[in-house]
């Protein structure tokens, strides 16, 4: 299993929850939290839960590799690419992906001007989102599925 097969760490925790809830029905051995978590961890290869939160804590939550085909909005615009380039900055848990989008996008809000993009480049971290966000809070682009 690879860090981008990992399920999130909210599945990760469910799954330890239910394991706790059922192993004592079925051998009579009470389990507590933490024994749970490590248990999950040895069932995905780790050696305790720490050690897996750490890896999954630092993957994104949306798996980015070359040619893969996105979907999301850039500036209130929804759109679908590809994405070209994609780079870890630093020890961060930022990536810069350039994508290059199926049809151009509309970047401006005004009615009687445009400028279309058919091809930019964000930082995003690990939810899929860009830290720098319009004048309204909502960030410049936001991931939402990989297709």
């Amino acid at each position: 299993m690879t860090l981008s097969t990992l399920p999130p760490l909210s599945e990760l925790k469910a799954q330890a929850k239910r394991l706790r809830a059922a192993l004592p029905a079925a051998t009579d051995a009470p389990l507590n939290h933490g024994q749970s978590l490590d248990l999950v961890a040895r069932q995905y290869g780790f050696r305790d839960w720490n050690t897996l939160h750490a890896a999954r804590g630092n993957a994104p939550n949306v798996p980015l590799s070359l040619g893969q085909k996105v979907s999301g909005t850039y500036l209130h615009q929804a759109f679908q690419g590809e994405i070209v380039s994609a780079a870890k900055v630093g020890p961060s848990d930022r990536t810069r992906i350039t994508i290059v989008f199926d049809e151009p996008v509309d970047v401006v809000s005004f009615d009687s001007f445009s400028a279309f993009r058919q091809r930019v480049t964000v930082t995003l971290g690990n939810d899929g989102k860009t830290a720098e966000k319009t004048s309204d809070g909502v960030p410049h682009m936001q991931l939402t599925t990989a297709i």
